[in-house]
């Protein structure tokens, strides 16, 4: 008689079974990748004479900063930014996330996809999209005869153009939270006599206040990030901003390093603060409406509002996407500006700037390998973290964990100051400053979170029985990630990876901080033709990126879906 043996299968998340060995290599590459820049931000900003080797001073150049008559007028100007932005995403993003939510909106999809347009045009094109559309002899201008330059280079100006590029977060966020929640609750209180204002604003109101704080403290957020828009506009709006000034202060001689480290940290911890009381929004303030019974979400005709709800739909949309695309893509088939719109004045000449051996050609190629790059190394370091983070019980996944959010909240301009003040330094035997490899280093660190979250989100919904499974039958941790986790989550993992190389391939900030001397990106190269008066190649420039962003976000969307629907 044949004795059957089986071993026992260790508990889900535990230790054993080989997974241990993933914690020390992970936790180490992700020290270098996000830690050390960080750390040594905080070290120059107390230590400012570090760069020498010394560590005479400590926080003298805290005192320095804040008695330099520039440093409150940035900070109250990087603040007042991100609540106007915010103030303003929610006042464009609500009323068109609650239409879109409640009510049966014609062509609801096509609104989605034009809305989903700002998140596919790099703000700093966008920026200069307006520039081209509203200064004066313009395009508006050149069509209608309005010029509106005064307007769009004033705070004001920046604000609108930076809460075009951002109110979709604050759009979507309320129109899915609604579409959850449906209208059967306020048609409970209209049926009891309330009428629809009162029930609005007593039920459907609270049940979105969480997505409404948490959107609009993200476009807070993404708004003292930025640098493409205040940069390209603030100039000559006459104002100033945290993130540009840092910029600055390592751009222009003398360069000041401590007084850059100082302002970096206060717009970390700025950004920080900001992330950490969204999350604090969305943990302590959830509603729920569960009655055991599936939610019908019905939504209501527009009826006479119809034609005034598509036409503010239509406005808003023409000024968020159709515009700056129009902007930027006719820029790039004109022989010149000032030749306006005929058929003489079409070219193709500005192409012929991206064509094989052109500097062109070589930015956009040099973008192109660093985000593929980029992508592979944020792909398998980001699926797994989240495996480690959400499938086991390893001590260290703590840490692990908080080194994966941290990037979530890290403005661009500090991971690239970390960065030169920590690898510009003599004691390092090998550093990847003044090599790609150092864009490589920034680009992963920012783009990190895509993967991980997206993992994290598949990993959470698949079981544990088919991992213990393997294991029974005595397949190591490695096999099992291979074999079994692996394809499982490769839909929501190719979708990242997707996403992480369309940013990191139009990436600005760290590229005008970093790059070594005869390095160009494509974001560097538009950035400086536009600035050299070459727009038209600049632009043409912008339209390639566009168009490849958008195809591949496209195919890894579908092919993801096709992923799902065959499985």
């Amino acid at each position: 008689m044949a004795r059957v043996m089986m071993r026992a299968a260790p508990p889900s998340g535990a230790p054993r079974g080989g997974s241990a060995w993933l914690l020390t290599p992970l936790l180490a590459a992700l020290a270098v990748l996000i830690a050390l820049p960080i750390g040594f931000v905080v070290l120059q900003a107390i230590f400012p004479l570090l760069n020498r080797g010394s560590f005479a001073h400590p926080f003298s150049a805290f005192g320095a900063a804040l008695v330099r008559a520039d440093t409150l007028p940035l900070l109250g100007n990087t603040v007042r930014f991100g609540v106007s932005v915010a103030l303003a995403s929610v006042a464009l993003g609500l009323p068109l996330g609650v239409v879109r939510g409640l009510f049966r909106l014609p062509g609801a999809r096509l609104w989605d996809l034009l809305f989903l347009a700002p998140f596919l045009i790099p703000p700093y094109l966008a920026a200069f999209g307006w520039i081209l559309l509203l200064q004066p002899s313009g395009y508006l201008e050149q069509l209608t005869g309005v010029n509106l330059g005064r307007f769009l280079f004033s705070f004001n100006g920046v604000v609108a153009a930076m809460t075009l590029g951002v109110f979709p977060v604050v759009y979507f966020s309320v129109s899915r939270t609604l579409a959850a929640l449906g209208g059967r609750l306020a048609d409970v209180a209209r049926v009891f006599g309330a009428g629809p204002w009162r029930s609005f604003a007593r039920i459907t109101l609270p049940l979105m206040l969480p997505a409404i704080a948490a959107s609009a403290l993200l476009t807070f957020t993404m708004a003292i990030e930025e640098f493409g828009v205040p940069s390209a506009l603030g100039s000559r709006a006459g104002f100033s901003l945290m993130v540009t000034s840092i910029e600055e202060r390592f751009s222009d001689w003398p360069i000041d390093l401590p007084g850059a480290s100082v302002l970096a940290l206060l717009l970390a911890l700025l950004a920080l603060a900001a992330f950490v009381l969204q999350r604090r929004v969305l943990a302590g303030r959830d509603f729920e409406t569960q009655t055991g019974k599936p939610t019908a979400t019905l939504r209501r005709e527009l009826g006479r509002w119809r034609w005034p709800v598509l036409s503010m739909f239509g406005f808003v949309a023409l000024c968020a996407a159709i515009a700056p695309l129009f902007a930027i893509v006719t820029t790039a088939f004109s022989r010149t500006l000032s030749g306006g719109f005929a058929i003489n004045n079409l070219t193709l000449a500005h192409f012929k700037a991206l064509s094989a051996g052109s500097d062109g050609a070589s930015a956009l190629g040099t973008s192109l390998a660093l985000a593929a790059a980029t992508a592979l190394v944020t792909g398998a370091l980001g699926f797994l973290s989240a495996w480690v983070v959400v499938k086991t019980r390893l001590r260290g996944r703590a840490a692990l964990d908080a080194l994966t959010l941290l990037p979530h909240a890290l403005p661009g301009i500090v991971v690239g100051v970390g960065l030169i003040l920590a690898w510009n330094l003599p004691i390092w035997p090998v550093t990847p400053y003044n090599t790609w490899g150092i864009l490589l280093l920034s680009y992963s660190c920012l783009l990190l979170p895509y993967p991980i979250r997206y993992t994290s989100a598949a990993l959470r919904q698949l079981g544990s029985g088919l991992e213990a499974a393997a294991r029974v039958h005595g397949a190591s941790s490695a096999r099992v990630l291979l074999r079994i986790v692996l394809p499982l989550v490769a839909p929501a993992l190719v979708s990242s990876v997707m996403i992480v190389f369309a940013v990191a391939s139009r990436e600005l900030v760290t590229s005008l901080l970093l790059a070594p001397s005869g390095v160009q990106t494509a974001s560097i190269f538009i950035w400086q033709q536009f600035e050299q008066g070459s727009i038209g190649d600049g632009m043409a420039m912008g339209t390639v990126t566009l168009l490849i962003s958008g195809a591949l976000l496209g195919c890894g969307a579908r092919w993801a879906k096709r992923f799902d629907d065959a499985a």
